[in-house]
């Protein structure tokens, strides 16, 4: 049985509706509870060529949600991702699928023991509103290769793109496989209280807490995929060109408007006009203007662009030096752009220092060793993701074992992201749990062990009554000091 939500279901037909799904779902789940490799991997590959089919109105779509969304951006870290994580997935399924034999202590002999990995149920997954199709897909084509039956709520910032999704995965999925949700702030808090087997959110760290809580009162399991802070420490012998082209790829794809952008890069003292030259003539050569660029993404809306205004008025009231990289001096009002900004000397009575930027501003903080820059990154909340820029392996390994962060990508940035092979989720503030790749694939699976026993039972040994003299030998042996 699916409970009611709160008591405004009955008043809300959307959420109504969302309930009807889910039992569907749990329906359909309990009359098929372990489908084979071979089914799961088909459901998967069907995605591809919908992805393929329908890309172009998946790409106008977030399109006119973001007023500008540079389309190529679109298709290479949305829609190509998504593509090679299908090829993951269906390569590696039935693999992961293969119950494995685990070993067993010589007082339960003879028998056998083994973990089987079953599908959970129903997934729900709650999805941000910056990467629509890949924060909705990716999760879900692992909890499909996990078996289970997947319900997406889409954000209501992204109506469009929702659309379109929905009307794609429509026509590859039966209601009762696979089902996108949209609708506004209140299904949304109605859709986390759902009973559902396992529940992944991607979003703020506030927003976060509220669904965990919610969560909790049907004791669903979640997978927080948050965000915070996230740092990259530039050390002073690395090359400024290559930490400048590859911290541009990390702040300026998608505007800033990225989980794991770099939030603020470590930058020695002695390098900060270098760095600051060497940035600047990057992002100018990509984006020589921004305004009129359709290469160069929109902020996705006006509450968002205000905050981010609302945190430069913040700093610079407060004695922060503004840069903005504005190579064709332009006016940005009314474009809902703004430009790629370097913001200096930050203090912790800030906005910005305090709030994850999430947009095309980056803070620049100067420090004078190694160990100061490491202090001043372990001494705050752990991040999403940490950058590190050394060509000095020793070095590097150092400084990411005395770090933590969910990620780290070193001499780059965001790639980790892509890297299907390797888990991503955050610690701490920035998330819990993992998924992508087979890490994916336990996330959303029941690892169940099983012991065997056959007709031999040596434990009938071990029966009372009690201190009998094989209880008191084997105790003996069992208790043996080394």
């Amino acid at each position: 049985m699916v409970a009611k939500v709160a008591n405004f279901a009955d008043h809300n037909p959307a959420i109504a509706d969302m309930e009807r799904i889910l039992k569907a779902q749990k329906a359909s789940y309990n009359q098929h509870r372990m489908p084979s490799a071979e089914e799961r991997i088909s459901l998967i590959k069907r995605l591809k060529p919908a992805l393929i089919r329908h890309q172009d109105a998946l790409v106008d779509a977030v399109n006119k949600d973001f007023g500008n969304r540079c389309a190529t951006e679109t298709r290479f870290v949305e829609i190509a991702s998504l593509v090679e994580t299908i090829k993951y997935n269906t390569k590696n399924l039935t693999k992961w699928m293969r119950p494995e034999r685990r070993s067993l202590p010589v007082n339960l002999r003879p028998a056998k023991a083994k973990v089987v990995y079953q599908p959970l149920g129903v997934v729900g997954i709650i999805v941000p509103w910056n990467y629509p199709y890949f924060l909705a897909l990716d999760p879900m084509i692992a909890a499909m290769a996990a078996g289970n039956r997947v319900m997406i709520k889409m954000s209501e910032f992204t109506p469009n793109a929702a659309e379109a999704m929905k009307a794609m995965l429509a026509e590859v999925y039966s209601e009762d496989q696979v089902a996108v949700i949209t609708g506004e702030a209140d299904v949304g808090i109605a859709f986390s209280k759902l009973p559902f087997d396992h529940l992944l959110f991607t979003g703020s760290t506030a927003v976060g807490k509220h669904v965990m809580a919610a969560a909790a009162e049907n004791l669903t399991p979640v997978t927080l995929e948050l965000g915070g802070k996230s740092p990259a420490l530039i050390h002073e012998s690395f090359p400024l060109k290559d930490a400048a082209e590859r911290m541009s790829w990390g702040k300026c794809i998608n505007a800033g408007q990225t989980c794991v952008a770099p939030d603020y890069t470590l930058v020695h003292r002695s390098k900060l006009d270098e760095f600051t030259a060497a940035f600047n003539e990057v992002v100018s050569t990509w984006y020589p203007s921004k305004r009129n660029n359709d290469d160069y993404t929109a902020v996705i809306n006006e509450r968002q662009l205000n905050r981010l205004k609302g945190y430069l008025k913040d700093a610079e009231e407060k004695g922060a030096r503004i840069v903005p990289l504005n190579p064709a001096n332009e006016d940005f009002e009314g474009s809902g752009k703004l430009p790629i900004t370097l913001v200096f000397d930050t203090t912790e009575d800030m906005l910005i220092e305090q709030n994850e930027i999430f947009g095309p501003l980056l803070i620049v903080k100067p420090y004078d060793n190694l160990e100061e820059a490491m202090q001043y990154i372990n001494d705050r909340p752990r991040p999403l993701a940490l950058y590190y820029f050394d060509y000095d392996k020793d070095r590097a390994d150092y400084v990411l074992n005395h770090t933590h962060s969910g990620g780290a990508c070193v001499n780059d940035t965001l790639s980790h992201v892509a890297a299907e092979d390797i888990p991503f989720g955050g610690v701490g503030p920035s998330g819990m749990g993992h998924y992508h790749g087979k890490e994916g694939f336990l996330t959303f699976t029941k690892a169940k062990g099983v012991f065997y026993k056959g007709k031999v039972n040596a434990t009938k040994l071990l029966f009372p009554p009690w201190n009998r003299r094989i209880h008191k030998m084997v105790l003996k042996l069992a208790l043996k000091p080394d």
